[in-house]
């Protein structure tokens, strides 16, 4: 038997509640080493926190694609690690694996059907980047800008980015710039977040909506007003913009963390002053989902791990250590702590 380490939920915040770390708690259990057929046991190395555990929370996610975490069970989501003994042909000691069902653990022993064995050469060696940039994060970024935002190089499109360092954010702004965007404009919550966007990442300029009048700082920011938005946030910060975008522009829904610890559907409701600018000026709205995109997943891996090697995809990541501060991480990121993609380092 092998001695673990194990996160599980021991409370929910409610359906208009805010997660906060004592929801979550480690235990310590054991793990049988005796594998049966077609099993490996792996040790983590990375575990990732995103927007949409907060949905896992609640005792229904509302959505068909997304089950709930259960009270007292192991918590999972997306994860890295090494195989150390294996009874799978597809599978040796050293390998590196990866899963979207990846339970908080220190060790695990998982059926080798559900991971996915990683070279590390596409992420140039740095293992969390499948967690992020070259992982669902960035295929996000990249697939939501290519399937909605329809750049059109040369036409001196503006586009707008909400929760712009967080993972997703940071990603598709500078993805928007690579596919001809003339102006793109980040949103988000810091005077450093902002200095970041436009001196490391290469936004053209950065709004923290934190200070002052949200709708004339993105004025001055967007003078020939905005013609696509990569919403990750929704809500007023999300009116703003709408209010503010050219006829035939095109908001990419990608996510609405402002929202998530309220008891709303998804995508929440529109004031109707918004509605009304939608319908006036022909601004197409679709929800973007990574997942109906399974096809292009490849062909995108590829795109991301090229950009990242040669340096045209910036990545920024925030680094937790340690299995017994995932509560924490997740709450932290929850609130806007990250800048990039929010990990939490299991081992090395």
């Amino acid at each position: 038997m092998l001695s673990v380490q194990r996160v599980v939920l021991s409370s929910r915040p409610g359906n208009n509640g805010s997660p906060v770390p004592e929801n979550f708690r480690l235990e310590e259990t054991t793990l049988p080493t005796d594998l049966k057929q077609g099993q490996v046991l792996v040790r983590t190395l990375y575990l990732s926190v995103d927007p949409y555990m907060r949905c896992r929370m609640n005792e229904d996610t509302g959505a068909d694609y997304l089950l709930p975490w259960k009270l007292g069970v192991c918590v999972d989501g997306g994860g890295v690690g090494v195989v150390e003994a294996s009874k799978n042909q597809t599978f040796a000691i050293g390998d590196i694996v990866t899963s979207f069902t990846w339970p908080w653990q220190t060790h695990n022993v998982i059926d080798g059907n559900s991971l996915q064995k990683i070279d590390p050469e596409i992420v140039d060696g740095h293992l969390s980047y499948v967690l992020g940039a070259v992982g669902m994060p960035g295929l996000t970024a990249l697939l939501g800008v290519r399937e909605k935002g329809h750049v059109t190089p040369g036409a001196g499109q503006t586009m707008v980015v909400s929760g712009a360092a967080g993972a997703c954010g940071s990603l598709a702004g500078q993805i928007g710039r690579l596919d001809g965007c003339e102006r793109v404009v980040g949103i988000c919550g810091s005077d450093e977040k902002s200095r970041v966007l436009v001196s490391e990442l290469g936004f053209s300029a950065a709004v923290n909506y934190k200070k002052g009048d949200i709708a004339s700082a993105l004025r001055d920011c967007c003078p020939r007003g905005v013609d696509i938005y990569f919403d990750n946030v929704g809500g007023p910060i999300s009116d703003a913009v709408i209010s503010q975008m050219n006829t035939g522009g095109r908001v990419i829904l990608c996510g609405q963390i402002s929202q998530y610890n309220k008891d709303v559907p998804y995508p929440p409701p529109l004031s109707e002053e918004t509605q009304e600018a939608l319908r006036s000026k022909n601004i197409t709205r679709e929800r973007f989902m990574v997942l109906n995109y399974m096809e292009k997943h490849d062909e995108g891996l590829l795109q991301l791990s090229q950009w990242v090697k040669t340096g045209q995809l910036k990545v920024l990541e925030t680094v937790q250590n340690g299995v017994e501060n995932m509560g924490a991480a997740f709450c932290s990121m929850m609130t806007g702590g990250n800048v990039g993609k929010q990990i939490v380092k299991i081992s090395d």
